[in-house]
């Protein structure tokens, strides 16, 4: 019998796996906390992680579910993203059933984040698999006697057919920043939105639920406590110009990421907060 939850090697750097009797399986890497990898039981990898992406253990992996904390993109003095997805995560629990299995990974303040993040903290990423559902969260709590802010997010990259035969649909009627048209404020109209060009909307009070709509499968999207949702896709000539991807990767991948970023999250001494990601392969 195959072992629910066990470690592993991909590319030389240690991953835990996850099995799910009826065949679900999921790749985490203990550097950045970062899902690799999902296929559902019965289906096909439903996360884009770039051939081209670095296994070193120092730089940050293209693909998968990068860990952004505690600063969303370049929303304020930190290197972009934060630090979260750049350092190794401890292995917390793990425990599996008869159609499911889970694993947190933990990360703590150190001298390091210390020098970047004045701040102290403990972070947690519990990932489950079950079926055709994943479900990632992120907790934090501030374990420090001040207050802090923090941005964060999930920036899923979703594996595609086709970019540009897909549609994404629940954000109409929203205001979102358009960060590829130097951040100005629009309102989305479409029903279902197309990817026709570079994309990097910032959605803001979304629904819980999105669809992400191809041919012959869909994605069903559930965030929770997550106020925002980042769309980004490269294109082609942004997409050409990461070193850590392929010329043409743009057209097989989608980010769709749980995100609060317009209001930073505010936890006081001893508080935490947490956001939840769910997938459900259709």
């Amino acid at each position: 019998m195959t072992d629910p939850i066990e470690m592993a090697e991909l590319h030389g750097q240690p991953v835990i796996k996850l099995q799910t009797p009826e065949g679900a399986v999921a790749l985490i890497s203990l550097f950045g906390a970062q899902l690799l990898s999902w296929t559902p039981a019965g289906g096909e990898d439903r996360l884009y992680l770039s051939p081209k992406a670095i296994f070193d253990g120092h730089t940050a992996l293209r693909g998968g579910v990068p860990v952004c904390f505690p600063q969303f993109a370049g929303e304020g003095p930190l290197p972009k993203h934060g630090f979260a997805r750049n350092k190794r995560w401890e292995v917390g629990s793990s425990r599996a059933g008869k159609d499911f299995a889970v694993t947190t990974l933990q990360l703590a303040d150190d001298a390091d984040t210390r020098a970047l993040w004045p701040h102290a903290f403990a972070a947690e990423m519990s990932i489950s698999i079950g079926g055709g559902r994943l479900d990632m969260e992120l907790e934090v709590t501030n374990t420090g006697d001040s207050p802090f802010t923090f941005t964060a997010a999930l920036h899923t990259y979703l594996k595609v057919r086709e970019v540009e035969a897909l549609r994404i649909e629940g954000l109409r009627g929203l205001d979102y920043r358009d960060s590829a048209d130097e951040g100005r404020i629009k309102k989305e109209s479409s029903v279902g939105v197309l990817i026709e060009d570079e994309t990097d909307h910032i959605y803001h009070g979304t629904p819980p639920t999105l669809l992400v709509r191809e041919d012959h499968r869909a994605m069903g999207i559930h965030a929770e406590n997550f106020p925002d949702v980042v769309i980004w896709n490269p294109w082609e000539e942004k997409c050409r110009q990461l070193a850590d991807m392929p010329a043409d990767g743009f057209r097989r991948m989608l980010c769709v990421e749980a995100a609060a970023v317009r209001q930073p999250i505010e936890l006081g001494a001893g508080a935490s907060w947490w956001g939840r990601q769910t997938l459900v392969a259709m």
